[in-house]
C-alpha cells in the first residue's frame, strides 16, 4: 500500500511539472553562457534576451515549408524571400519543391503578405535553376527587394552534402564562392541575363578544396522598408569567413555555418552595379579617428570582428526605434551537431559590437537567424526571430531536442524580447519551458 501511495505521489508530481511546463504564458529568459574567451564586452543597454510562448512552424495542408528564409521588405509592403530544400505552396495550392544539393539545383522565390508574423500568407512565386558545377551545392543567401528590383544572391558549397572525414559525417564542410546576383525587374516573372556563375564569381574567391574565402555567403543588412534607414543610400552586406593562416585549424572550419571572422562590404544598388566588383567597397578597419576605412580592393579588407572557431552564418538588422544595429551569429561547427547563436549590438554599422546574449545549444540546432524589420515593435525591444532548425537529428548518433519547444525544420517564427536591466529583473523568475524530445 505504501509503495502504491509513493507511486501515485510520483505521478502527481510529474503531472504537475508537465502542467506547469504547458501553462507557461510569460516571457522567459534564455541564460547567456558565453565561452571564456568571448571577445565582446557585455552590453549595458541590452542585457539579455527573452522569448515568449509565441512560436510557430509554418505548414500547408500537413506539409512543412522549406528552409533558408531571408525576407526583404519591398516598397509594396510585401516581404520577398528565397527558400530551398523543401516545399512552399503556390497560390493555386500546388507546391514548388526546391533543392540546392542535387540536379536540377532549383532554388525558390517566395512572397509573404500580412502584418502579423504568426499569420502570414506565404506563397511561392516560382523556382530558379542555379547550376552548381564545379561545386556540389548552390544555395540562396543575400536577397534584396529595392525600388521594385529583386537582387537574388546565391553561393556554392562542397565537397558534398554528406562528407565523411575521420569517421565523422559532416554537412557541406567547405564554403564555396559567392556567385553573385540574379536580377528581376518584374517580381520574379523574368530574370536578366548575367555573366556571373560558379566558374566566374563576382568576388573572384574560390572555395574549392577547402580554400578559405571572406565573402562566401553574404546577407544584406535589413534597413527596413525599401532600405529606408540606409545611412548613405548604399546596400550593406555581412558575411562569415576565414583566412589561410589559421592558428586553430580544423576540418570544416569554414563551412555554411561555421568560421572565424565576420566581414562587410557595401554597394549602391542598381542592375549595373550589383555584379560589378569594382563598384563595391570593403570594410578595411578603423582609422585613428575611429571612422571606418573602405577600400575597393577585397585583398585589403579586414574583419568587423574575429572570434576564431566561434563565428558563423551572420545577419544584421537596423532597429530604428533603438538606433542600434543588432547582429545574429550562429556557430554550427561541426556542421551537423548542436548549434549556438549569439546576438551583438552596436550604435554604428561597423561596430564596435557588444554582447547581448550567447545562446548555447539554441534550437538545439537552430540556424539562419534573422530579424525582419517589418516585425519590430514601436519601442524596438520586441521583434520576431525568423529561423529554421533541427534538420540533422540523428547524424553521428546524435539526438537533438526541441529547445525552445516547437523548434523544427522549415519556416519558424518566435517572438523575442531584448531586455533592459528593468525588464531582466521583471522576467528573471519566470519559468522556462523544458526542452522536448523529437519523435522518430
Amino acid at each position: 500500500m505504501k509503495q502504491k501511495l509513493i507511486f501515485l505521489l510520483f505521478i502527481l508530481i510529474i503531472c504537475g511539472i508537465i502542467n506547469a511546463q504547458e501553462s507557461i504564458t510569460k516571457p522567459w529568459i534564455w541564460p547567456s553562457e558565453p565561452p571564456a574567451d568571448c571577445p565582446f564586452k557585455q552590453s549595458e543597454e541590452l542585457t539579455g534576451v527573452a522569448f515568449t510562448p509565441k512560436i510557430k512552424r509554418y505548414f500547408h495542408k500537413g506539409w512543412g515549408y522549406a528552409d533558408t528564409w531571408y525576407p526583404s521588405w519591398g516598397g509594396d509592403d510585401i516581404l520577398y524571400s528565397p527558400f530551398t530544400d523543401g516545399t512552399t505552396p503556390r497560390l493555386d495550392d500546388r507546391r514548388d519543391h526546391a533543392r540546392s544539393f542535387a540536379e536540377p539545383y532549383m532554388t525558390g522565390l517566395a512572397a509573404m503578405e500580412g502584418k502579423d508574423p504568426f499569420n502570414l500568407k506565404v506563397y511561392s512565386l516560382g523556382l530558379m535553376h542555379n547550376p552548381a558545377a564545379p561545386y556540389k551545392g548552390r544555395y540562396p543567401c543575400g536577397s534584396l527587394m529595392y525600388n521594385g528590383i529583386w537582387y537574388y544572391g546565391t553561393y556554392c558549397l562542397g565537397p558534398d552534402g554528406e562528407a565523411i572525414y575521420g569517421g565523422v559525417k559532416y554537412n557541406w564542410p567547405w564554403m564555396g564562392c559567392f556567385v553573385g546576383f540574379q536580377i528581376s525587374k518584374d517580381t520574379a516573372l523574368t530574370w536578366e541575363k548575367v555573366t556571373v556563375s560558379p566558374e566566374n564569381p563576382i568576388f573572384k574567391e574560390s572555395g574549392q578544396y577547402g580554400q578559405p574565402v571572406k565573402f562566401g555567403a553574404p546577407h544584406f543588412v535589413d534597413f527596413g522598408k525599401n532600405m529606408q534607414y540606409s545611412p548613405d543610400g548604399n546596400a550593406y552586406l555581412v558575411a562569415h569567413g576565414a583566412v589561410a593562416d589559421d592558428p586553430k585549424p580544423r576540418f570544416g572550419n569554414l563551412s555554411w555555418i561555421s568560421g572565424d571572422q565576420v566581414y562587410m562590404c557595401r554597394v549602391t544598388p542598381s542592375p549595373e552595379n550589383m555584379n560589378d566588383m569594382s563598384k563595391y567597397e570593403f570594410f578595411a578597419g578603423h582609422g585613428n579617428d575611429g571612422k571606418a576605412i573602405w577600400t575597393h580592393d577585397i585583398n585589403n579588407c579586414k574583419p568587423l570582428f574575429e572570434w576564431n572557431n566561434f563565428a558563423g552564418c551572420v545577419t544584421m538588422t537596423y532597429f530604428a526605434p533603438l538606433k542600434k544595429y543588432i547582429m545574429s551569429v550562429t556557430d554550427g561547427w561541426p556542421t551537423a551537431f548542436k548549434m549556438s547563436s549569439y546576438f551583438l549590438e552596436s550604435d554604428n554599422i561597423t561596430g564596435p559590437f557588444k554582447l547581448i546574449a550567447y545562446l548555447k545549444d539554441f534550437g538545439e540546432q537552430a540556424y539562419f537567424l534573422n530579424f525582419p524589420t517589418k516585425f519590430i515593435s514601436n519601442d524596438g525591444y520586441s521583434a520576431t526571430l525568423f529561423f529554421s532548425g533541427n534538420y540533422a537529428r540523428n547524424w553521428n548518433g546524435m539526438a537533438v531536442k526541441q529547445n525552445p519547444p516547437g523548434t523544427a525544420y522549415g519556416l519558424m517564427v518566435l517572438e523575442t524580447i531584448f531586455l533592459t536591466k528593468k525588464s531582466y529583473n521583471e522576467y528573471k523568475n519566470n519559468p522556462r519551458p523544458a526542452a522536448k524530445e523529437i519523435g522518430k
